[in-house]
Order: C-alpha cells, then structure tokens, then sequence
C-alpha cells in the first residue's frame, strides 16, 4: 500500500501505530501552549498514578484530553473542517486548560 503526501501530512507512524499528527494550520504560538499543556498533563498522571490519587490522575487525563481535542490529534478529524472551526476549537480547548490553571491557582482543584 504507497503512503501520499496527504497521508504523511495527517499520520505519524511510531512502532507500527499510527497517530494522528497535530493540525498544521494551528498557530505556532497556540501549538506552543497546547504542548506545554500535553507535557503537564503526562507528567500529571505519571506522579499521580505513583502516589495512588486517583483524583489527580482524572484531572490529569482531562487535561491530556483538552490539549489532544485542541492539537487535533483527538475528536473530529481536522481535515475534514474548515480551518477556522478547528483554529476555534484549539483556542476554546486553549482556554479551557488555562481555566483549569486558574482553578487551581485559587485551590479549586485541577
């Protein structure tokens, strides 16, 4: 089976799996601040999976979640959108993380 450059555009391939790539018309700086997100939230369920909370490893996974839905890399499949509705979706998903920073910044949790 040949792979097209749409192909390579859309899937990375890593030990034989195939993974959606991030979106490529998301701003860099929106990219940026969704990966930092991503790296938290992975780091988040590593430490809280070692301590036993599984409270935390929720809270980490949802922000896992929120990054991957705004990078594309989950939810609808970003080729087939129009453009501006998946640059809305990575802001609102952008948002969304930073609302759980507040969150925790004031002790609500997250």
């Amino acid at each position: 089976m040949e792979r097209s450059a749409q192909d390579d555009e859309r899937w990375l391939v890593v030990d034989g799996r195939r993974w959606r790539r991030t979106d490529p018309c998301l701003p860099q700086d929106v990219v940026a601040a969704l990966t930092s997100h991503l790296g938290r939230g992975r780091s988040g369920v590593r430490t809280a999976k070692k301590s036993g909370d599984e409270a935390a490893v929720a809270a980490a996974r949802r922000r896992v979640d929120l990054a991957k839905h705004g990078l594309g890399e989950r939810g609808p499949i970003w080729w087939d959108e129009p453009e501006r509705d998946r640059i809305e979706r990575a802001r609102v998903a952008l948002r969304e993380l930073d609302t759980l920073d507040d969150a925790a910044a004031a002790g609500l949790g997250g």
